[in-house]
């Protein structure tokens, strides 16, 4: 599986697959997607492997040992790194060129979505992280 950020500096490939894909409607998402929600799933850091461009990312740690990482380029946002878990990365699925096999499960952080933005599906809603 392949993604690219919007000006194809950025580039990397899976050799796993993306689980747990959600959509996360958290301040923090919405405002680094200039979005109503982020859609992302996780991915083995083992797994992730850049072709290009990595000297474009950038990281900025949005909460405590959460970073952020963005083409310094054209702001695709495309992976979150974790100091807890260094050994799994948060990944942005807008940057995906192949289909992930899998859909969104769920939305996370309903407590602090959109005023405007009104979540039209049937999956389920937690006001925080989900559960387990």
């Amino acid at each position: 599986m392949k993604g690219t950020c919007l000006c194809q500096g950025v580039a990397f490939e899976l050799d796993g697959a993306v689980t747990e894909l959600l959509y996360c409607h958290c301040s923090m998402c919405r405002k680094s997607h200039g979005s109503a929600f982020r859609a992302r799933g996780k991915v083995n850091a083992g797994q992730f492997h850049w072709l290009r461009g990595q000297e474009l990312v950038r990281f900025y740690e949005s909460s405590p040992g959460e970073h952020r990482g963005f083409c310094s380029t054209c702001g695709s946002n495309i992976l979150t790194k974790f100091d807890r878990k260094p050994q799994e990365f948060g990944l942005a699925l807008g940057v995906l060129d192949d289909d992930p096999g899998l859909r969104p499960t769920c939305h996370v952080f309903v407590g602090s979505k959109a005023s405007w933005h009104e979540i039209r599906d049937d999956l389920p809603q937690y006001d925080g992280f989900a559960p387990g």
